[in-house]
């Protein structure tokens, strides 16, 4: 083998590495600036603010990775009871694990567009931002930027919840 063949597979090696850890995704969840933020390359590439968990059902820290993407996903906690004739909604704000649905109605999750899953029922997700925490554990974020998220993130994709 020729001398200059090795330098120039090393170089190559190094080059893909770099590349490799160039492309590099990662989401930060701030609960204390209520700040969502995406990383790519070493460098914030999408900031947003959120709505986290309330002090009853707060969302926990700690380092997660996504496990599963769902861009039309709905709750299969918290929803609505819907007439099945009509679709109209009979009672909102259940909890389905709480109450059954009435005679003549069915459980319509709510809406969690965007959806990242990353601990156990808990995700990022679009949803109302009334300035505060105000979810049951999950991050909601504004549906544009939910998006944006979504778009960014791979199964696997690291997400680190901290204070």
């Amino acid at each position: 083998m020729k001398t200059w063949i090795l330098p120039l597979l090393a170089i190559g090696i190094w080059l893909s590495t770099a590349d490799s850890a160039q492309a590099y995704t990662w989401i930060k969840v701030d609960l204390s600036s209520q700040r969502a933020y995406v990383y790519k390359n070493g460098k914030i590439v999408v900031s947003s603010p959120i709505s986290s968990g309330k002090k009853s059902k707060p969302t926990r820290t700690g380092t997660f990775s996504v496990t599963q993407k769902d861009k039309w996903h709905r709750s299969s906690f918290y929803g609505s009871f819907v007439s099945t004739s009509s679709g109209k909604v009979v009672r909102s704000g259940v909890d389905s694990r709480k109450s059954s649905p009435p005679r003549g109605t069915k459980f319509l999750g709510t809406k969690m567009y965007y959806f990242l899953r990353f601990n156990g029922p808990v995700g990022l997700h679009a949803g109302h931002l009334p300035g505060y925490p105000a979810s049951s554990g999950c991050v909601r974020l504004p549906y544009d930027k939910a998006a944006t998220f979504y778009n960014y993130a791979s199964v696997g994709t690291k997400v680190v919840v901290q204070w």
